[in-house]
């Protein structure tokens, strides 16, 4: 059994259909973690699970790569794994540990870089879109004057304001990649998927 732990649905279905456009054998799950701090307690009981073989980790890194590493590596002791590195692969972490299953962990958005899903994504659009910088524009301006009401979630408001203005608005994330309104074949997303095909095809 091999499974894939992500933060929610909406990881999921950008990683679902990453999957599909890289032609990734679909050798494992994808579960929703339910939230990092579910995800977090979740790790050392779905470690133990009988026949478990490989057991992959998104998270969000937030503000914090450090934090939120120390956080993952805190589970993986109480789990019995000793050889743990210092800090994220910039390639993407994975660690083989005799008689324990193969884990593999990506920090969002490229495992060294503060950030989210949504900054994961960003980077799908393509460099010569002509909204791209409009929807930053806008959004700053909004912050400038004091009317955003997302607080701290400026990128999430980011892809949002930049799907709103495509051809079907308001898609989300993992229909825009199938749709290739989002752009799969950038290098951010080969390593990503050079990470997953390691962690569960060799």
């Amino acid at each position: 059994m091999k499974e894939l732990l992500v933060e929610g649905k909406n990881d999921q279905h950008v990683i679902w259909n990453l999957c599909k456009q890289h032609n990734i054998p679909e050798v494992f799950s994808v579960r929703d973690g339910m939230g990092v701090d579910k995800l977090l307690r979740s790790i050392p009981v779905r470690l133990k699970i009988s026949g478990l073989e490989v057991l992959g980790i998104v998270l969000d890194a937030d503000q914090d790569v450090a934090g939120r590493w120390r956080a993952v590596c805190e589970q993986l002791q109480r789990a019995g794994y000793v050889n743990l590195p210092d800090s994220p692969d910039s390639r993407g972490t994975i660690i083989y540990e005799e008689e324990r299953p193969r884990v593999g962990i990506w920090l969002m958005p490229n495992n060294s870089s503060p950030g989210m899903l949504e900054d994961f994504v960003s980077y799908l659009i393509p460099d010569e879109d002509a909204l791209k910088p409009k929807a930053e524009n806008i959004l700053n301006e909004i912050e400038d004057e004091g009317l955003a009401r997302y607080g701290a979630h400026h990128q999430k408001a980011f892809i949002h304001t930049w799907l709103a203005w495509q051809e079907t608005p308001g898609q989300p994330m993992g229909q825009a990649i199938t749709a290739r309104v989002l752009r799969a074949d950038n290098e951010i997303v080969q390593i990503f998927v050079d990470w997953l095909n390691l962690l569960f095809n060799s």
